[in-house]
């Protein structure tokens, strides 16, 4: 008798890799069971049981098609014996949100250990009490000082929150209207359009993601010598905005760069002034600060990797000044919670606060039932998606290496706020925050979120949507990605990885990774979303659908034609000039692929990967990026300079290192 197959449970602290290849695919995954037969698994090269650390593992060495994987000797050790993440409590009493922070306790170190979080602080509030708030890791390792709730951490992003909060109140006492035109608090600002009749940029737009205007002036932005921030709008005059105001949420740090300067020019202080003395003093935050400077008192030190890193100053300091603790912006929040009231005083009318947390977009044609309120996301993806919670309001931060998350549900007034000083802590805030905030809610209240199940597979009888359909190019939101026919299957080239279209319905499909070929993992929730196809205002727009919800993920593109100027560009790029910023870009490439243009970017400190983004030509000197939303509809130019040609973008001036 041979011996029986074993069963394990696996996630991505049970995995290791012995070629560099696989590292990434193995943080993204989330649990699976393998069923490993003691006999030779198709693709399995090699097969060993052992022992390490105390842990059961298996060994095995793969090949593919008969010749060993693209990286060598592939050696995958599973830990089968190894402790996963804590079980969530069965039970908890009514009331017993200190229940809560025991499951926190013992969750929270085991996603910091996997993820490599060097220090990360936490607080759930609870109507206009902090129900607990507890510190993890190292706020500096060296000097052995611990994290706690006191701890100050680069916030990034959360900055928009208060940056919001400061134009209200300007609205409050009539000193600025968000749907005037911004030139109205802005003279100097001039930007170029190619859409005849569209609706001014306003204050409003800006806060929501709607104006229309590129991503970033990156030029500038992370540097030891931050210019004023009032410096951006004389720097746009050449520039495109990237989409008609009002038609699509598209992020823009450049747009609340430019309300931070309406917010100086409507109260005539400046920014950091203004909101500290209407906001901050108000609540009492004495810790927090929003200043171009990430080097304050108590200020948590930055890691990657394990390595202590250095954050740079930054620019634009409404879009991510940021310096707080988590016990600080419990106040912002339980403001928020109190209508904008704050023990006895008024930081900002009811009706502002309510508009905060009101959709704002539901007339945007292109963002389907993606629903964000003034600067709050109102529609809950990935992690962040608490069903039957009623709104979930939140919002997220990254500097280079910190990261931030406030998630509320403010019909139950109830939030949990994350702070870290480590990039791979990302994904990790979501799901610690989701965690916290579903059993708090069921402490409080005896309402159990439901969770959607993965999509299994075809209804009975369903072929699902014809694939060859759904083969070419897509500009999405995570880049340029191509559906391709293999054989019987169709794969979706997407992130570095392939995944197969699964079909889910009639008209939908689903993607599955399959790790080493045989291995289906779920990766990154994948396997709870749907994708179909929808027609809008002439975009072949792809949709994901997760949560009863229909959310737009990007559009079929086509290959426009590329003139001979433009096919005298291809080559590598570098930045010229860079002066005292700091170095983002480290490989800038124009080629040709699939017919299409391509600019590709690797920019480790901005993006987990390398992007790729596909440009249609609409001059001798001028390309668009195409696509929506972030990134996307903005211009490359061709300028001469000093008798030599160069391509800006995003405010770089870009020289040619060689010839395609």
């Amino acid at each position: 008798m041979g011996a029986e197959p074993r069963t394990v449970s696996l996630g991505p602290s049970d995995l290791e890799s012995t070629g560099s290849g696989l590292s990434y695919v193995i943080e993204e995954t989330d649990r699976l069971v393998l069923t490993i037969d003691p006999g030779r698994p198709k693709g399995i090269h090699r097969r060993s049981w052992g022992r390490k650390d105390g842990c059961e593992m298996v060994k095995l060495a793969g090949k593919r098609e008969g010749r060993r994987l693209p990286w060598g000797f592939l050696g995958l050790v599973i830990l089968a014996g190894c402790a996963g993440p804590p079980p969530r409590p069965e039970s908890l009493r009514r009331g017993d949100l200190g229940g809560v922070e025991e499951y926190a306790a013992r969750l929270i170190p085991h996603e910091m250990k996997k993820a490599g979080i060097e220090g990360l602080s936490i607080a759930l509030v609870n109507d206009q009490e902090v129900a607990w708030a507890s510190g993890f890791g190292f706020a500096d390792e060296a000097a052995g000082i611990v994290a706690t709730p006191d701890t100050v951490y680069r916030a990034g992003s959360l900055a928009k929150l208060f940056t919001a909060a400061a134009a209200l109140r300007l609205v409050e006492d009539e000193q600025l209207d968000l749907d005037r035109p911004l030139q109205r608090y802005v003279p100097e600002f001039s930007v170029r359009s190619r859409f005849a009749a569209a609706e001014p940029i306003t204050p409003r737009s800006l806060l929501t993601h709607h104006s229309g205007l590129p991503a970033d002036r990156l030029r500038g932005m992370w540097t030891t010598d931050p210019e004023p921030l009032t410096r951006v709008a004389d720097e746009l005059r050449e520039e495109f905005v990237a989409h008609p105001p009002n038609l699509v949420f598209s992020y823009s740090n450049l747009g609340f760069t430019l309300l931070g300067h309406a917010i100086e020019n409507a109260s005539g202080e400046p920014y950091g002034t203004y909101v500290e003395r209407f906001v901050l003093e108000p609540l009492g935050m004495t810790r927090t600060s929003l200043t171009a400077s990430p080097r304050v008192p108590g200020m948590a030190k930055a890691y990657d990797g394990g390595r202590e890193v250095r954050e740079s100053p930054l620019r634009d300091v409404p879009a991510g000044g940021l310096n707080t603790t988590v016990l600080d912006l419990s106040r912002f929040v339980r403001m928020v919670f109190g209508s904008g009231q704050w023990r006895g005083q008024t930081v900002l009318q009811p009706k502002s606060v309510a508009e905060m947390l009101r959709p704002q977009n539901k007339d945007a044609p292109l963002d389907l039932d993606f629903r964000v309120g003034l600067s709050w996301f109102l529609t809950g993806v990935g992690d962040i998606d608490i069903r039957d919670a009623g709104t979930v309001a939140y919002h997220a931060g990254a500097t280079l290496f910190h990261r931030s998350l406030i998630v509320t549900l403010p019909e139950h007034k109830l939030a949990v706020i994350v702070l870290a000083n480590s990039p791979s802590a990302s994904p990790v805030l979501g799901r610690v925050a989701t965690e916290v905030l579903r059993l708090a809610l069921f402490a409080k209240t005896g309402l159990r979120p439901t969770e959607e199940d993965a999509a299994r597979g075809s209804p009975q009888g369903a072929d699902g949507p014809n694939p060859d359909t759904w083969t070419g190019w897509y500009a999405t939101v995570f880049g340029l990605v191509e559906v391709a026919s293999t054989g019987p299957a169709h794969r979706v080239e997407m992130l570095g990885r392939s995944f197969r279209l699964i079909p889910r319905g009639d008209d939908e499909f689903g993607l599955r990774y399959s790790f080493l070929g045989f291995l289906p993992i779920r990766a990154a929730g994948l396997d709870r979303v749907r994708l179909s196809r929808a027609e809008v205002l002439g975009h072949d727009m792809l949709v994901a659908r997760s949560g009863g919800r229909s959310l737009p993920v990007g559009e079929k593109i086509a290959p426009a034609p590329i003139p001979d100027s433009w096919e005298g560009r291809l080559g590598e790029y570098e930045v010229d000039g860079l002066g005292a910023d700091r170095p983002l870009l480290e490989r800038i490439s124009l080629r040709r692929r699939g017919g299409f243009l391509i600019l590709e970017i690797t920019a480790p400190l901005l993006f987990g990967n390398p992007t790729a983004q596909a440009l249609a030509p609409v001059s001798e000197t001028e390309a668009i990026v195409l696509g929506f939303g972030r990134n996307s509809g903005e211009t490359v130019r061709a300028i001469r300079k000093n008798g030599s040609e160069f391509l800006v973008y995003a405010g770089y001036v870009l020289k040619r290192k060689n010839s395609a």
